[in-house]
């Protein structure tokens, strides 16, 4: 096969874009040859990857799952050619919204201390996966239902739900609340790596408007901005508090699951340890406060935890 590497940079400029215009901006080469070079790749893959049938390009099924395939290979030839004249490589850990939560500062520095010459580089990426799919990292550090195909994740603890609120708003000094007690109220959703949509009130007492965001920062800003309240974990507390802001146990609603998840190929040589560092760290101490505590009991912005049920399995697979 005549595939090199332009034509997956192509194709991918492409889908990022969804427009061959900017996709030849983005690149520094005409329409015509990004047109060019599309074709050639999809007349040798044998499979159609773009939608050219209506005004609007959008990428086929074929394209979608190949989208994330290209990315991988894209990313792994960048970080080799970068990494050429170093020795070291680094592990990369991503997660979109607070890492380990409580767990975050003893995991870092329990893994340099007992593995100094690999350093582990913790990086937010704001998608579903945290950039895993599309290789920016090597294990990524996620909550709640992954359904990316071609991960395996690892449960390691789970983390109660807490709402967020205005530092002034009438309910911000209640010691819990129901999710019906937020019924009434402007939801504020984070639709790119959150956790919580409207699914999670019963389908009689939802809440009646929403806002949506695209990352933590949005969020918090929306909240505390006064334009809407949210529903969160612990770990959001822990890693994100703010003197505007406000988080209060919630009563009724389940806990949201802790995982780690890791691409089904060959990877980075470290990943088999930090999972059983991750377990060791965060799974043990989930598991302590499960026996010591039993349910978890409110959070008053410095709580966290809950019981351990470790397993691989499936990425979607993974409880919501």
């Amino acid at each position: 096969m005549s595939i090199e590497l332009r034509h997956f940079r192509c194709f991918l400029a492409i889908a990022d874009t969804l427009s061959v215009t900017r996709a030849a901006e983005r690149l520094h080469l005409t329409q015509p040859a990004v047109s060019r070079t599309l074709r050639r790749l999809e007349q040798e893959l044998g499979i159609r990857l773009v939608d050219r049938s209506t005004h609007h390009l959008a990428l086929t099924p074929e394209g979608l799952a190949f989208r994330d395939r290209a990315a991988i290979a894209v990313a792994a030839f960048d970080r080799a050619l970068g990494q050429a004249g170093h020795t070291v490589w680094p592990l990369r850990l991503g997660h979109a919204w607070s890492a380990a939560g409580a767990y975050t500062t003893a995991l870092l520095r329990r893994w340099h201390e007992e593995y100094p010459d690999t350093p582990l580089e913790l990086l937010r990426v704001d998608d579903r996966t945290a950039g895993l799919a599309r290789g920016e990292v090597d294990i990524a550090l996620l909550r709640g239902e992954v359904a990316a195909p071609g991960l395996v994740t690892e449960q390691l603890t789970t983390e109660s739900r807490v709402a967020g609120l205005p530092a002034d708003d009438p309910l911000a000094h209640r010691t819990s609340l129901a999710l019906a007690e937020l019924a009434g109220r402007t939801m504020a959703l984070n639709t790119v790596s959150g956790t919580t949509t409207l699914d999670l009130w019963p389908a009689t007492a939802r809440p009646a408007t929403s806002i949506t965001t695209g990352n933590t920062d949005d969020w918090l800003a929306a909240i505390t901005g006064g334009r809407a309240v949210g529903v969160t974990t612990t770990g959001t507390a822990r890693m994100h508090p703010h003197p505007a802001m406000a988080y209060v146990p919630l009563s009724d609603a389940p806990p949201v699951p802790v995982v780690l998840a890791w691409r089904d190929a060959p990877g980075h040589p470290r990943i088999p340890d930090l999972i059983a560092l991750a377990r060791a760290v965060i799974g043990a101490a989930g598991d302590a406060a499960a026996g010591d505590h039993g349910h978890h009991h409110g959070y008053g912005g410095r709580g966290g935890g809950g019981d351990d049920a470790s397993r691989r399995r499936p990425a979607h697979h993974s409880g919501g």
